[in-house]
């Protein structure tokens, strides 16, 4: 079993479960260290599965709410990148990746999980560190992100703001795909 595998078992496991599941328990069922299902477990956590940790074990956050999501097709120069994203994050969205469509190698995504103005930051220095270039540059600027948030309200004015600040591009016809035809999804 693979890791991803047995990562795709525990959260069944969790969903599945009405009480908390200890770290030993795992352990002994997938035959692995309670270090391996702690590792798991922080793996799952990053993807934005909301685990909790308690007394005596594991079990999903039920009250946590959906998240909604919704992809943005922008066109801007590598200087404005991070006034696209610092405008996203202050509205309330968070980034989880950027992708774009090319002609010849289809779709070529990257995870960002920028979540505030520290991770544009943080993403501008690691840019102009020199050694790597904004995807967008290998189709004229033109790229996706998908944009997470907690409601389908904070999702619009986001796109408001997008196209007011005129960073939204218009889809062409070659796109394999009309994402805004389905604005939200849970």
């Amino acid at each position: 079993m693979t890791g991803s595998e047995r990562r795709e078992a525990i959260l069944k496991i969790l969903k599945e479960s009405d009480r908390q599941v200890s770290g030993g328990a795992l352990a002994r069922q997938f035959s692995v260290s309670r270090q391996v299902i702690v590792q798991d477990i922080a793996l799952l956590r990053a993807e934005g599965i909301p685990i909790l940790s308690a007394a005596r074990g594991y079990v999903l956050d039920r009250q946590e709410k959906p998240e909604l999501s919704r992809v943005f097709k922008v066109r801007h120069t590598p200087e404005e990148a991070c006034d696209e994203m610092n405008l996203i994050v202050d509205c309330g969205g968070r980034i989880e990746d950027v992708f774009v469509y090319h002609r010849v190698y289809g779709i070529i995504r990257a995870p960002m999980n920028i979540r505030s103005r520290l991770d544009v930051k943080r993403y501008r220095e690691e840019i102009s560190g020199g050694k790597s270039s904004p995807l967008s540059n290998i189709t004229a600027g033109y790229h996706y992100h998908t944009v997470t948030a907690d409601s389908v309200e904070t999702l619009d004015i986001i796109q408001k703001e997008l196209a007011d600040h005129g960073f939204l591009a218009k889809l062409q016809d070659y796109e394999p795909v009309d994402f805004w035809s389905d604005q939200s999804r849970k």
